[in-house]
Parts: C-alpha cells; sequence; structure tokens
C-alpha cells in the first residue's frame, strides 16, 4: 500500500530537519560524525511510526472509520511509544560524558541521535495518527499480491506461534541457550583483540631514527641519508624528506607520502611492514618506521608507551628496565623495544687544581670562563652589515675541539704571562643519563615497541605487565601516550555502558511502575552483546 508507505517515509526528513534544530541549539556542525549519527538515526526514527501505522491499520481492516481507528490507536499505543523512545536516548546520552579524546568524538555523534530520537518519538506521536486517518482507507477488496503477501505473513505468523508453543514447554532448555549465549560473549571478549581505534592507510609512513650518544649532527646525517635512499626505492612513494636533528643531534625523522590509493596495491601498513628489515640493515643508527596513529593522537611515536617507576636509584630502575628489554626481546610481536632511559652519554668530568691556579696568579673563574668561551662559545657582541644584524660568537673550530687533548692548546691569563690550561684542570672519561625524566613525581622510564602485524595494544599491554612482574616482582608501573589512552577509554566506556544500562532500568521502572518488568527486557542485553561480538 503506497498509502502506509508513505507514512513512516514522511517521518524521516521531518525528523532529521528537527534534529537540525536542536543541533543548531547546542551549537553542532554538520560533519562526519553528526551525518553519521543521522544515517542510523533513519532506521531508528522509522520504527516508532511503524508501530503507531500497524496499530492504526489494524482497527481500520475491522472496519473502524480512520478517525476513530487514530484516537483509539494512538491511545493504545502512545505509551510503548513514549518507552521505546526515552529507552533510545538513555542509551546514548551517557556517552556524551565520556571524557579525553574518545568524549570530544562521541558527544556530537550521541547527542544528535538522541536528538532524532526523540524527535521522532513526538512525531509519532502527532503527525504519523493525523495521517493515518487521512491517507488510510478500509479496502474490502484486494489484489493478489495483497492476498500473497498475507499468506506469507500468516504462515509466518503461525510458524512463530508454533515455536514459542514448544519453547515455553522447555524454560530450562532456552535458559540454557541464553546463558551459553552469555559464557560465549565472555569468551569471545576475551578473545578478540583490543585496541583504541583501527589503523587506518593515512597514505603516510613515518621513519624514526637514533644514532649512539654523542654523535655529532654530521655522524647522524651520514647514516639518515642511508634512510632517505630506502624511501626513494619505495615504488607507491609520491613524496618524501628527512629532518635531521629534530630532537637531538642523535635523532633524525622521516615523512613518505605515498600516491593515490587507486595508484598502488600496497598499504601504508604493508610498505611501513616491508621498509622495517631495510631499516634494520642501517649499521649505523637505530631505525624503524610508523604509521600515523589513529583519531589524529598527539606524537608519532610508537603505540606501546610503559612507565617503569621506582622510589629507588636510578641505577636500580636501569637494571629493571635491561631486564624488561631482555624479556620484551624474546617476544617477536613486540618491535623495536627501546628506552628513555640510557645512562650511556659521553661526558668528560673536568676538575680544576686550585691550588695551582692560585700559584700561577690566576682564578677559578677566569679558568671556567676560558673554557665555556672557547669549547662552549661566548657571544661576545652583534654588528650590522647593511639591513642584516649578525651575532659574533668566540669560540675554537671544531676540528681543534674534538678530543680532550685540545686543552693543551688554550691558555689562561696568569700572573706572568699565559699559562696551558692542561696544566691547571684534569679531565676523566665518563658517561652520564642522557636525560632523567619523573613521572607522577617518581623516577620514572618509558620503554617504547612497535606492533607486529595482528598482535593489538591490549595483548601487548597484558604481556609486558606480566613481564615486569616477572623480571622484577612487585615493580610500580604507569602507562602514556597512545597506551594510556588506550587504557582509559577502555575502562571509561565500561563504566559508561554500566550507567547506560542503569539508566534504562530506572526509565523502565519509572514507567512500567515496576522493578521486576524492566529486568525482562534488559535480559536481552547480553545475547544481544554475543550478537555483536
Amino acid at each position: 500500500s503506497w498509502r502506509a508507505v508513505l507514512i513512516p517515509i514522511v517521518t524521516i526528513p521531518v525528523s532529521l530537519i528537527g534534529t537540525f534544530a536542536l543541533m543548531n541549539m547546542l551549537g553542532f556542525s554538520i560533519n562526519i560524525l553528526s551525518l553519521l549519527a543521522m544515517v542510523l538515526a533513519i532506521g531508528l526514527v522509522v520504527d516508532d511510526a511503524i508501530v503507531m501505522l500497524e496499530s492504526i491499520y489494524r482497527h481500520i481492516e475491522d472496519g473502524m472509520p480512520p478517525m476513530q481507528a487514530a484516537f483509539q490507536g494512538s491511545r493504545e499505543i502512545g505509551f510503548a511509544i513514549i518507552a521505546m523512545t526515552l529507552t533510545l536516548a538513555a542509551v546514548y546520552l551517557p556517552f556524551a560524558f565520556s571524557t579525553g579524546r574518545t568524549g570530544k568524538l562521541f558527544i556530537e555523534f550521541t547527542l544528535t541521535l538522541a536528538g532524532a530520537v526523540l524527535v521522532s518519538g513526538f512525531t509519532a506521536l502527532t503527525l504519523s495518527p493525523m495521517m493515518c486517518s487521512r491517507l488510510l482507507r478500509h479496502e474490502s477488496e484486494h489484489g493478489r499480491f495483497y492476498l500473497w503477501g498475507e499468506r506469507m505473513l500468516a504462515a509466518l505468523d503461525s510458524g512463530y506461534k508454533r515455536l514459542l508453543t514448544r519453547v515455553l514447554g522447555k524454560k530450562w532448555l532456552v535458559i540454557g541457550g541464553a546463558v551459553s549465549l552469555f559464557a560465549g560473549a565472555v569468551l569471545l571478549y576475551t578473545f578478540l583483540p583490543k585496541e583504541l581505534a583501527p589503523q587506518e592507510d593515512q597514505g603516510l609512513v613515518i621513519g624514526f631514527s637514533s644514532a649512539p650518544e654523542g654523535s655529532t649532527i654530521e655522524y647522524t646525517d651520514t647514516y639518515a641519508k642511508q634512510m632517505e635512499k630506502i624511501f626513494e626505492q619505495v615504488e607507491e612513494r609520491d613524496r618524501s624528506f628527512l629532518i635531521v636533528g629534530f630532537d637531538g643531534v642523535t635523532s633524525a625523522i622521516g615523512f613518505v607520502g605515498l600516491r593515490d590509493w587507486s595508484e598502488r596495491t600496497r598499504t601504508a601498513q604493508q610498505v611501513a611492514q616491508g621498509l622495517f628489515p631495510q631499516f634494520m640493515g642501517i649499521t649505523g643508527l637505530m631505525a624503524f618506521p610508523v604509521t600515523p596513529p589513529p583519531l589524529g593522537q598527539g606524537g608519532f611515536g610508537q603505540p606501546v608507551s610503559f612507565v617503569v617507576q621506582t622510589t629507588g636509584t636510578w641505577e636500580d630502575l636501569d637494571a629493571t628496565v635491561k631486564k624488561l628489554l631482555a624479556k620484551m626481546q624474546e617476544n617477536p610481536k613486540l618491535t623495536n623495544p627501546d628506552t628513555d632511559l640510557k645512562l650511556n652519554k659521553p661526558e668528560l668530568r673536568v676538575q680544576m687544581n686550585r691550588d695551582k691556579i692560585a700559584t700561577v696568579g690566576a682564578d677559578v673563574g677566569s679558568v671556567g670562563r676560558t673554557l665555556e668561551t672557547m669549547l662552549g662559545g661566548r657571544n661576545v657582541t652583534r654588528f650590522k652589515k647593511g639591513s642584516e644584524q649578525y651575532d659574533v660568537i668566540v669560540q675554537i673550530d671544531d676540528d681543534s675541539r674534538r678530543t680532550p687533548g685540545a686543552l693543551s692548546d688554550i691558555y689562561v691569563q696568569g700572573g706572568d704571562g699565559l699559562v696551558q690550561m692542561s696544566s691547571l684542570v684534569s679531565v676523566n672519561e665518563t658517561v652520564a643519563a642522557k636525560e632523567l625524566n619523573h613521572f607522577n613525581k617518581m623516577r620514572s622510564a618509558v620503554i617504547t615497541a612497535g606492533l607486529a602485524p595482528g598482535y593489538s595494544q591490549g595483548e601487548a599491554l597484558a604481556w609486558l605487565e606480566s613481564a615486569l612482574q616477572q623480571v622484577a616482582p612487585g615493580t610500580q608501573y604507569d602507562l602514556d601516550g597512545q597506551s594510556r589512552e588506550f587504557r582509559e577509554s577502555g575502562s571509561s566506556a565500561a563504566a559508561l555502558l554500566l550507567l547506560a544500562l542503569l539508566f534504562i532500568y530506572l526509565v523502565l521502572s519509572a514507567q512500567f511502575e515496576s522493578f521486576k518488568d524492566p529486568l525482562v527486557i534488559l535480559v536481552s542485553v547480553p545475547l544481544a552483546v554475543f550478537g555483536a561480538f
């Protein structure tokens, strides 16, 4: 019946236009997330109208005048429509209170969807009965297509009745099946991989590299050019560039933009996977390729960021980290394990002989300033040439300060003339920490790692937690970066799911005036979860 079809169809644009009004009131824009909510809303907004239509049409088929049938049918079904509408809105609204990056994603989606459902409920209670009273007619004679459809629906109704009769007589079998499905949902949840968001092909591969501590920028640049040559050999490459010294003189980062998806057969993840063994072949530095994280997460680092914490010494922390890194080497699914705690930075410790300095008539301050000026450089003045201004920096050239022996060529002013610096100071070669970091006010080291294809963030973090307790029982740990966001989002989503169930239960309890009746409806949730998993 085209007349019957027209009634729920009209509900769609009316509900969506009403939702636009709510979006405007809330300050939302039309974007990918709000449009996704609209797409899903189309399937939801017609539900209420269909239920109302069926209720009214049943009375018209029985011979009741359309206007009277509209009043009678809407009066019978109005409460059910209100219950459906409020329940659906109660499901979506809690997710508007998500925090962090996922909260930013969910708030427009959930409120737009909840608004569409509320508007559709209002439309089903007002516009739909009015259209039914004007468009629907009682037909005494029907065509062959209608009669064929009626036979199909009658057979479906009869079959369902027989099935229901059998099921109601075997309640323990039904309960056992429901419990089995619930157990299956728990089992599937345990085995399904867990991550914050699925990886997507953004047409970009990023290469990170780091040279040994104490390396010069020239050393880093020499080996980083090998990474650049590897980039140029990528068949899917559209453009690329390299930055040397982006985070200190020992680091380099490169970017490879890939051609359009239609012009290549490999994804960005597959390209990065193919580059990995070539990067391992660069001997002068440690390099690894990654793809950008999904959802615009901060930083382009590795997906696993595991923070080991201690109240002990840095040496104790270093020992624990080395044990954990050795353990990680045994797991082939964790790629490129590394840490920011490196107690291997070359350092020269200069010790002044104050007695000798006093004997030659110099002073400690002039010795310190001389070392600073000659080795570190000092900005002594500026000069202008045309419209440009230049700093004048006093410093000996690079070749004259590469080794500790260069101190023999530096002199300091004494009481009777110049005195050789090497006779006044002693130099010891040692190592020190590149950086000493704290996390939540505790001494900490961040261990990072990549993930092999098919290995999820959730599996990696669970493995690291277990490995840490094996190598150093009782050691505290935390998460950072993408790992922290993954864990926080997962815990907040679970809390919001429970909150949504509580909202539904309270709404239904108020509508049914019973604390038992809503449980009949809510028992379907774990079975639906099994289907989703």
